[in-house]
C-alpha cells in the first residue's frame, strides 16, 4: 500500500512525541516555503498561519484533510483556511489515535467499479423465469425455496490487499414475499479453497453500506447472493469501492445519496477560496467510479462542486424520480447557501453526459451561465440514433430510454425528448449565458447546438458556440482545451477574478 504523506506546519516537530506507523511519510515544517511536494495526504496545524501561508496551504492540501490542534487559539487567516479546508479540531491525543487507525484511509487514489451485470451467473437450480435486460439489471421470477440458498454469484472475484476496506452497495428490487442476504468470502491468492473469512449480511445490513477489511494478508473475494421465498427479485446491481468509511465516498468528504429505490447520487464540495462563483461539474459517462474533473476545477481556485453517479452501465444522464432529481438541486443549492451565494454567481458545467445534467438542472436553477462540451439533450433521439446512425456505439443509450420508460418504442423516444424539452422551454433564461462547443458531425445527437438555440427566445441571451469536425468522440482534446479556456473567461471578465494559478 502507497505511503500516506502527512505534513505538520508547527514550532516543534510532534512526530517527536507521538508514535508515526510506518504507512506514514511525516513532514515537518515550519516555513511553509520548506514544503516542497506538490500536495500532501494530510495537514496537521499546531500554530497560527498568516495570509501568504493561508494560500500555499489551499494549494496544496486537499479539503477534508486538514485538522487543527484543539490547543490552538484560531485567529483571521487560521479560520480562513478552516473553512476552505474543512479542518477538524483535534487533540494530540486523539491524533495519535487517528494515526493507528485510520490514516491510512486518506490514499491518494480512488476507486471504484460496478460489476459486469454479463458477470452474473444464476444458479442451474432456479426453476423459475430469468430475464436478462441490457444494464438495468436481472428479473428472476419463481419458488427460492423455504430456507437460504446460493441463487446467483458474481464470477469474477475482487482483489484486496492488505490494510485496505472495500466497500459494497448491492441495487435490487423485491418482492416483499422474497428475503435474500449477500455473502461474501474471502480466499488466499491462487486458491478456490484456503477460506480465510466469510461475512453474511442480512437485508437490514443492506440498507447501509456493507465493508470488508483485510489486516493479514491479500487475498481475493468471492460474493454470493442467498434468496428463499416466492416472487419477483430483480438484481439490479452491486458496486465494490475503495473504502474511507466514515471519511466519505470516493474522496474525503464525497458526500453520497440514496434513494429509497437504492439509487445513488455523489458530490464533492470544495469551497476553494470563498469567493463566487461556485463552479458545479457534472461527470460524463466513466464506468470507473468516482469523480470527473477535479484537478481541473481545482486549479481554477474558485469553489467548485462535483456531481456524479454509477448507475447504468458509466451513468444514467441524472434523470431518476422526483426523489432523486431533487437531491441534486438541493445538493447545488445547500453550497450556495454556505458560501452565501445566490444563483447569479453559480455556473453549471459538463461535458457529454454531464452536458445534460448541467442543463437539465439549469431549468431548475437558473444559473448566471452553462457551459458545455458535446451538448446531448434530446436523450430519445439518442437511443433512436443506435439502430441506424450508430450501432453498438452507444447502448447504455437505450438502457436511459428503457429505465425511465419502459420499452423501446416511438411513443417512448418522444416521451424521453419531451422530459427535457418541455422544461427547458418553461424556463426564463433571460439572466443565462450559454457556452457551447460542439461536434459538427455529431453521431449521438446531431441537432443539439441548433435546438438550443432556436428554443432560446429570451431577448438578450448570449450565446458562445464553437464548433469542431468530428463525431461525438472524436478530438476531445480541442473540446476540453476550449472550455477551460472559457472557464477562465467566465472567471476573468464576469468575477473580476484575474488568471488562475499554474501551479
Amino acid at each position: 500500500m502507497n505511503k500516506i504523506s502527512v505534513l505538520q506546519v508547527g514550532n516543534e516537530d510532534l512526530s517527536l512525541k507521538l508514535h508515526v506507523p510506518d504507512i506514514v511519510t511525516w513532514n515537518y515544517v515550519n516555513d511553509l516555503d520548506d514544503a516542497e511536494e506538490k500536495g500532501y495526504d494530510v495537514c496537521l496545524l499546531s500554530r497560527n498561519i498568516k495570509e501568504k501561508e493561508a494560500y500555499i496551504l489551499q494549494k496544496k492540501i486537499r479539503a477534508y484533510t486538514m485538522f487543527i490542534l484543539d490547543s490552538v487559539r484560531i485567529e483571521s487567516w487560521t479560520r480562513w483556511i478552516s473553512t476552505s479546508r474543512q479542518a477538524k479540531r483535534i487533540s494530540k491525543e486523539s491524533f495519535q489515535k487517528f494515526l493507528n487507525t485510520d490514516v491510512q484511509l486518506f490514499f491518494s487514489y480512488t476507486y471504484g467499479e460496478k460489476f459486469n451485470p454479463h458477470s452474473l451467473a444464476i444458479s442451474k437450480n432456479f426453476k423459475g423465469s430469468v430475464f436478462w435486460n441490457g444494464f438495468t439489471g436481472v428479473e428472476l421470477d419463481g419458488d427460492y425455496g423455504d430456507d437460504f440458498y446460493q441463487i446467483a454469484f458474481w464470477r469474477y472475484n475482487v482483489p484486496i490487499r492488505k490494510g485496505e476496506t472495500i466497500d459494497f452497495w448491492l441495487e435490487y428490487e423485491k418482492d416483499d414475499s422474497v428475503s435474500i442476504k449477500l455473502k461474501i468470502e474471502k480466499f488466499e491468492i491462487g486458491s478456490v479453497s484456503a477460506l480465510q473469512n466469510r461475512w453474511i449480511y442480512s437485508e437490514e445490513d443492506l440498507n447501509e453500506i456493507v465493508y470488508v477489511s483485510e489486516d493479514k494478508m491479500d487475498g481475493m473475494v468471492f460474493i454470493s447472493l442467498l434468496a428463499k421465498g416466492k416472487g419477483r427479485l430483480k438484481i439490479v446491481g452491486l458496486h465494490d469501492r475503495h473504502s474511507r468509511k466514515k471519511y466519505g465516498t470516493f474522496l474525503p468528504g464525497g458526500m453520497r445519496f440514496v434513494t429509497s429505490k437504492r439509487e445513488e447520487v455523489f458530490m464533492y464540495f470544495d469551497p476553494g477560496d470563498l469567493k463566487p462563483p461556485l463552479n458545479v461539474y457534472f461527470s460524463g459517462y466513466k464506468t470507473q467510479e468516482g469523480f470527473e474533473g477535479y484537478y481541473m476545477m481545482r486549479k481554477f481556485g474558485a469553489p467548485f462542486l462535483l456531481i456524479s453517479e454509477a448507475r447504468l452501465e458509466g451513468g444514467a444522464f441524472y434523470l431518476g424520480d422526483k426523489e432523486y432529481e431533487d437531491y441534486i438541486v438541493s445538493g447545488i443549492e445547500d453550497c450556495l447557501n454556505q458560501l452565501g451565494f445566490d444563483r447569479s454567481q453559480l455556473v453549471l458545467s459538463g461535458l457529454s453526459m454531464g452536458t445534460f445534467g448541467a442543463l437539465y438542472n439549469g431549468c431548475k436553477l437558473r444559473p448566471h451561465a452553462i457551459l458545455l462540451g458535446k451538448p446531448l439533450a434530446s436523450l430519445g433521439d439518442i437511443a433512436q440514433n443506435e439502430r441506424i446512425s450508430r450501432p453498438g456505439g452507444f447502448p447504455t443509450s437505450l438502457d436511459v430510454l428503457v429505465k425511465n420508460y419502459e420499452d423501446m418504442s416511438e411513443k417512448s423516444i418522444d416521451s424521453l425528448n419531451h422530459r427535457f424539452w418541455d422544461l427547458f422551454d418553461q424556463t426564463d433564461w433571460s439572466q443565462t449565458k450559454f457556452i457551447v462547443s460542439y461536434m459538427l458531425e455529431d453521431d449521438y445527437d446531431m441537432t443539439a447546438y441548433n435546438r438550443l438555440i432556436s428554443h432560446i427566445d429570451d431577448i438578450g441571451v448570449e450565446i458562445i458556440g464553437k464548433g469542431v469536425h468530428g463525431r461525438h468522440n472524436d478530438d476531445t482534446y480541442s473540446i476540453v482545451a476550449w472550455f477551460k479556456n472559457q472557464y477562465d473567461d467566465i472567471l476573468e471578465k464576469d468575477f473580476n477574478r484575474g488568471e488562475p494559478d499554474e501551479e
